[in-house]
């Protein structure tokens, strides 16, 4: 499958400051990747550093002086990436509570709405199902800082608060759930993507319970325990605000059909 995919931001800087990117796609065997990613600072060339981190993620650090910077990436995807193996601490670190996946403060209503006793993967569809229903799709309706409990109570969100309340119920549930930031072909309104990944009987499945977007036809960008590891930008300075920013996803031929029901791994 050939995926093209790109992404444009404009950050006004007020001071300087040292600005971290994910918005590459993830490094996985498998892949087929043409790539080019551009930074600069008031049209002058800035040269970031790579930093490697889990499941491919790769994120883009460099310092920034006032002014504005504009950031260009493309890519052109080709093939599959195999099924990235579940370790013993990614069954540990991928059951703890985390800042914007509050599962501890869930237990109880997690006990009371989910059968507990059902499989992981019936635990998991369960629970992608319930949030699918209870919540509404709403842009501008949660704030950055809100996590899974306050999606819960407000009803709404985008797809990072529909991912973090899947994903806390999950770990919940003792099921370990992470989430993906991802490209997605299909989706409406157009933007950098979260879905959530179960570990299902040892393998990674992706649920997302937006249902914008074919699963199958994901590109990853970065993976962690919540929106806190896979933020497409991060600032460590000065004051910034975005001006502009666009992101664009497409497949060759026609979308696929996604059900939501059957298993699809991030590949």
């Amino acid at each position: 499958m050939k995926r093209d995919v790109s992404a444009h931001l404009e950050v006004a800087i007020s001071a300087p400051t040292t600005l971290e990117f994910q918005i590459a796609v993830a490094r996985q065997p498998g892949l087929d990747v043409s790539e080019s990613l551009v930074f600069e600072l008031d049209g002058a060339a800035v040269t970031p550093t790579e930093i490697a981190g889990p499941h491919g993620t790769r994120i883009h650090r460099f310092d920034a002086g006032p002014g504005t910077l504009r950031a260009d990436y493309r890519a052109t995807v080709f093939g599959t990436a195999p099924r990235q193996p579940l370790s013993d601490y990614d069954r540990a670190l991928y059951l703890r509570p985390s800042r914007y996946a509050e599962s501890d403060r869930l237990h109880a209503f997690a006990a009371s709405e989910f059968d507990a006793a059902a499989t992981e993967m019936e635990r998991a569809a369960a629970v992608s199902a319930w949030v699918a229903r209870r919540l509404r799709y709403a842009a501008g309706s949660s704030d950055h800082t809100d996590g899974a409990v306050e999606t819960l109570l407000s009803g709404a969100g985008v797809c990072r608060d529909f991912t973090h309340l899947t994903v806390a119920l999950l770990r919940a549930l003792k099921v370990p759930a992470r989430l993906a930031a991802a490209y997605a072909p299909g989706l409406f309104p157009m933007d950098f993507h979260a879905v959530t990944e179960a570990c299902v009987d040892g393998v990674w499945q992706v649920f997302d319970a937006t249902g914008l977007a074919p699963r199958s036809t994901l590109v990853r960008i970065a993976t962690g325990r919540d929106a806190s590891d896979a933020a497409f930008l991060d600032n460590h300075g000065g004051e910034i605000y975005i001006n502009n920013m666009w992101v664009n996803a497409f497949v060759e031929g026609f979308l696929p059909i996604d059900d939501g029901i059957a298993p699809v791994t991030l590949q």
